[in-house]
């Protein structure tokens, strides 16, 4: 979290991204699991070319937008009033062109988590507080971050960042081009500390709403118009998974009866949100992550699973493809789990403990740096049968449809921390489209709150609360649509 004190001094708090306000005993009154206060999330991709690409779908049809457009009347963008085909095309097309177009300054939004608690360019401390931008240790990072961006080696991370400092205007490689980029490193880190705060004081308007489905729809569209981000995180897995036994428990999901699943937004690990982590390889987590719990409480058969990951990041998108090529050579899929010092709830260790025990094996970990010194790691070996279980498609499931080719729905939809990027709006007309995606009776998950219209064929069946630290505030609620 980035904040500044009442004396001026920039604190930046290494928190779990998942913090929130945890109300476990009100029914329906809940409070969005809100990723608030994370200094830099990441957003792995970069801007779409303006061209079509192969990949690119049509625009969901007008027909099936067109009950939730009358419905929303008022909320509507004055582009789409009074709605027809020709207004839906061009709009729809032009905040899909908007929404991808917003992936860019997540990505350097990303810039300054790594910057700031990154530890494989250099051998600095990494920032929790400073009292400026001209701090010594921040601006020895930010030279020791230009330095690896000239020579990334195989760094991943380093290598992207590059393209993306390039995309800007930047040249790593030019000497006569250092302080220009160092000032633009500094300006975009000058921006998320600013950003962050006027994000803290809209969540804290938020929470004084005296109509608590104000306070709901507000948080859950507060960042609507920021740089996006697609990361992810083991602990949004582990809330899914008790949503899954909650529902699995109260007989709303048989035994063995889900074979099909669609995961939205996916994500890849660049730096950790929460903490910065970036000793690994980049990893996927989520997909694997909802077999692995499918399997263990007995909801699908191994081997009877498939799994479409739906993502607009190029790189998440090319990632998956590669593993899915690895694993077609018989390599297994490698992710690492380190595991902070914050005090998770026990049913959060014993997950973690046991994440990969129906997919995989035990692998050797990468160790942390000295720098993370006391942190618990794991690593597990995913079996390539997995990986093949799982076929990643671009589509923004806000605007796009999906091949009609295919008629088989999903049984089983799941979304973490997508729809807060998304106006009430595009939130509706999300769940609409999932709507056509989900056979009847098939459910979806998530952890954002979404706004219900009768005219949307999807019931709100209910909520898993999740807990995932000890003491305080940190955890998620897990809501539950069913198609009707």
């Amino acid at each position: 979290m980035i904040r500044i004190t009442s004396d001026g001094v920039i604190r930046f708090e290494c928190m779990p991204a998942q913090k929130m306000k945890f109300r476990s005993q009100r029914p329906l009154r809940l409070v969005l699991a809100l990723m608030v206060g994370v200094a830099g999330v990441w957003l792995f991709t970069h801007c779409r070319d303006k061209q079509t690409d192969a990949g690119h779908r049509p625009i969901i049809s007008f027909a099936t937008v067109k009950p939730v457009l009358e419905a929303l009347g008022d909320k509507l963008p004055p582009q789409l009033r009074e709605p027809n085909e020709a207004k839906w095309k061009t709009w729809a097309q032009h905040e899909d062109d908007v929404v991808r177009g917003r992936l860019e300054q997540g990505a350097l939004d990303s810039m300054i988590n790594l910057l700031l608690f990154g530890t494989s360019f250099t051998t600095q401390p990494r920032v929790i507080t400073m009292h400026d931008l001209h701090d010594p240790v921040v601006q020895s990072r930010v030279d020791d971050l230009l330095q690896g961006l000239r020579n990334p080696g195989r760094n991943e991370r380093l290598i992207f960042l590059r393209n993306v400092l390039r995309r800007s205007g930047m040249d790593p490689d030019s000497s006569t081009g250092d302080e220009k980029t160092k000032t633009f490193v500094l300006e975009n880190l000058r921006r998320v500390v600013q950003e962050q705060n006027t994000f803290r004081e809209q969540f804290d308007e938020a929470t004084h709403e005296s109509d608590q489905q104000a306070e709901l729809s507000k948080r859950s569209r507060m960042f609507h118009d920021r740089g996006i981000s697609l990361d992810t995180t083991i602990l949004s897995s582990f809330g899914i998974e008790g949503a899954l036994r909650d529902m699995k428990d109260r007989a709303m999901l048989p035994v063995r009866s889900i074979t099909r699943v669609a995961v939205i937004g996916p994500g890849l690990d660049f730096t950790d949100k929460g903490f910065g982590y970036d000793f690994y390889p980049l990893q996927t987590l989520q997909p694997f992550a909802v077999y692995d719990s499918l399997i263990r409480l007995g909801l699908a058969e191994p081997g009877k699973i498939d799994i479409t990951a739906f993502d607009i990041s190029r790189e998440v998108l090319e990632h998956l493809r590669s593993a899915h090529d690895r694993a077609k050579a018989g390599e297994n899929y490698v992710v690492q789990l380190p595991r902070e010092s914050w005090p998770w709830v026990a049913e959060a260790v014993q997950y973690w403990r046991s994440f990969g025990s129906e997919i995989g094996e035990p692998a050797a970990p990468v160790q942390p740096p000295p720098a993370l010194k006391g942190l618990e790691t794991r690593a597990v070996a995913i079996r390539p049968d997995v990986i093949l279980s799982c076929k990643p498609v671009d589509l923004n499931v806000v605007f796009e449809q999906v091949d009609r080719s295919d008629t088989r729905r999903f049984d089983l939809i799941i979304a973490t921390n997508v729809f807060l990027y998304y106006d009430t709006v595009e939130q509706a007309l999300a769940l609409q489209n999932i709507s056509t995606l989900l056979k009847p009776g098939g459910f979806f998950l998530t952890n954002d709150w979404l706004p219900g219209l009768p005219q949307i064929p999807m019931r709100s069946m209910g909520y898993t609360p999740v807990r995932y630290g000890e003491s305080g505030d940190w955890g998620d609620n897990i809501f539950w649509w069913q198609r009707q």
